[in-house]
């Protein structure tokens, strides 16, 4: 996949199928727009396009948000890259930019600079200057383009429509289980491996402490959670503690850390990718040494048995 940050080395050409959004999280109902664009640009053997922001429009036009990012820019890029889209532009969204009107964005930027002989958008998806272009507005316009335009509904699952902020919510309460049912995919995490106060390896269960990479990235509720582990090539599984260390510590730090099962190597300065495959239960602060070690040898034997069940299936 092509990735452009500017409009300047772009070719137009009208045989292009576009779709416009911020996509954060790439869920179901993401993915439900982009296949279309897949299925219809290699349908017509035209090239397809994404248009999405970074960084997330909110944080521009909407004072003091404070955005939990289901997806990095980074992980954005890769999901897009597997479904099958060809050309991705992203758009710094800054003040700037976000006065610009939605017919300008439309004639100026795709019509003009990529070519379009086709938009798909989600049928709710609102974009310009205050959010005042839709599905209607944009119809209009491509009828004096020249070009066609498709809505996408929604995707439910039990009568629940998917959305970006409905996941954000639901992982900020710790739901792993339909948070990853809405995505499609494993939640996921990743950063470099850093030092920690070692100990986890002093109780006979090394811990590695993550770095995020992304501070806007959403870290899932505050607990214990199953899961998988990516180090380069290799997979391994184990558990990850999302929380304060209240058995030793009496701090406001929020700390990321995972313990893999099988694995005793230096994983120091090594990026780390976490997948969320299930949550155990609640961050708790134990009496002593003891009672911490009881619980995760108990932990390891509950996750070890629900592995065992997920891979055999």
């Amino acid at each position: 996949m092509r990735t452009f940050t500017d409009t300047t080395d772009i070719e137009n050409n009208h045989n292009t199928i576009v779709t416009i959004g911020t996509f954060d999280g790439i869920h179901l109902g993401h993915q439900k727009i982009l296949n279309l664009v897949v299925q219809k640009s290699r349908k017509n053997k035209s090239r397809n396009f994404v248009i999405t922001f970074d960084p997330h429009p909110r944080t521009v036009v909407s004072n003091n948000y404070n955005i939990h990012l289901i997806t990095s820019l980074e992980e954005k890029i890769e999901l897009l890259s597997e479904i099958g889209i060809e050309n991705l532009l992203v758009i710094n969204f800054n003040k700037e930019f976000s006065q610009t009107t939605y017919d300008r964005f439309i004639k100026e930027i795709i019509y003009d600079k990529i070519g379009c002989s086709h938009i798909i958008i989600g049928y709710d998806h609102k974009f310009g200057k205050n959010r005042d272009g839709n599905a209607e507005k944009l119809k209009s316009i491509g009828k004096n383009l020249d070009f066609d335009v498709t809505t996408v509904g929604p995707v439910t699952i039990k009568g629940d429509e998917i959305s970006s902020t409905k996941i954000r919510k639901i992982l900020l309460n710790g739901e792993i289980d339909k948070a990853n049912e809405y995505l499609g995919r494993f939640y996921s995490i990743s950063g470099i491996v850093n030092r920690g106060a070692g100990r986890g390896r002093e109780m006979g269960f090394p811990t590695a402490n993550i770095n995020i990479e992304n501070e806007f990235k959403l870290i899932p509720q505050r607990g214990v959670y199953i899961v998988k582990c990516r180090l380069e090539d290799s997979t391994f599984f184990g558990l990850l503690n999302i929380g304060l260390r209240p058995t030793f510590e009496n701090n406001d730090q929020l700390i990321v850390e995972v313990y893999i099962f099988d694995l005793n190597r230096d994983l120091y300065n090594q990026k780390i990718k976490i997948e969320f495959l299930m949550r155990l239960r609640d961050e708790k602060k134990f009496g002593s040494k003891d009672e911490l070690i009881n619980q995760i040898k108990a932990d390891e034997k509950q996750a070890l048995d629900l592995i065992k069940q997920l891979t055999n299936n």
